[in-house]
């Protein structure tokens, strides 16, 4: 009896036919099984609208609290006309894109206090630093981690860079529980004071760093950022307006290149994630 639903559903034969046949098999595994299967295909589907069928949440377009009207000043705002008020959202409009390279530090000893580069580690900097300096790209300003592993990534990355290109240190991108993580990971389970202080310093980096241009930019930005694997990858889904819970279902290689674009208005866009094309196989680890 499976074997001719089998053939009724290959030829189609009609759906009352076919599901008359799969009925008779109720009290069968395989029956049940087909049962399933042939009724995927026979539900009605009609009268939903297409977004019933495709739920989608919205796009927060002033995220970042920047868009022209939010920067306007309130009080001239309030003095201004109609023209005075459409001159003050031109001047206060972004014109200028931002991109964003963050930088995992490389492989770095586990088992040390101030967990300092291994071997390994200090070549995948070597290997990134040469990558970026081949790329053609003019990048506007460098800012690491204060954690020993991400400065020795960035200093070694340094060398092959301008020596003129600014540079800064900041304690806000250090590694740290950027978000209660769903699903749980069987080991890694922080207190909840951590997340709780931590989770806010790395929600601070990340308003600090990601917005559209301010309207005084003109050119392009081309930013790197040194630092961690759990930043990086909450950043990601904050830049997404993803659910940040989701940041730990992704993993990153050491000295990886993750690249994000903000655009005047607004939008966000990722040009690659965890890019290691600079290494070769036996210098790639995610440790």
């Amino acid at each position: 009896m499976v074997g001719i639903v089998s053939r009724m559903l290959k030829f189609g034969v009609p759906t009352a036919a076919v599901t008359a046949g799969v009925l008779l098999l109720n009290d069968e595994d395989q029956g049940k099984s087909m049962f399933r299967t042939a009724l995927a295909f026979t539900q009605n589907h009609n009268g939903k609208s297409f977004d019933e069928h495709f739920p989608r949440g919205e796009w927060d377009k002033n995220w970042d609290f920047r868009d022209p009207i939010s920067l306007v000043d309130k009080r001239k705002w309030e003095k201004a006309d109609e023209e005075g008020r459409k001159k003050l959202i031109e001047e206060n409009k972004a014109s200028a894109t931002r991109n964003i390279f963050l930088i995992r530090h490389g492989q770095y000893h586990l088992d040390r206090e101030h967990k300092s580069l291994t071997q390994l580690g200090r070549e995948q900097a070597e290997l990134l630093g040469k990558r970026l300096a081949q790329s053609d790209i003019k990048f506007t300003n460098m800012t690491m981690s204060t954690m020993t592993r991400a400065t020795e990534t960035a200093n070694i990355i340094l060398k092959h860079l301008p020596e003129d290109l600014s540079r800064t240190s900041s304690s806000l991108i250090e590694e740290g529980p950027p978000y209660p993580p769903v699903p749980d990971h069987k080991t890694w389970r922080p207190l909840d004071p951590e997340f709780y202080t931590e989770a806010a310093r790395i929600e601070s980096a990340f308003r600090k760093i990601f917005h559209r241009a301010p309207p005084s930019q003109k050119e392009d930005s081309y930013e790197l950022i040194v630092c961690h694997a759990n930043v990086i990858r909450y950043f990601i889904c904050r830049a997404l307006q993803f659910p940040p819970e989701g940041w730990l279902r992704m993993s990153l290689g050491n000295c990886s290149i993750t690249w994000i674009v903000i655009r005047p208005k607004g939008h966000v866009s990722i040009r690659s994630i965890g890019d290691i094309g600079h290494l070769t196989p036996n210098k790639i680890s995610f440790t």
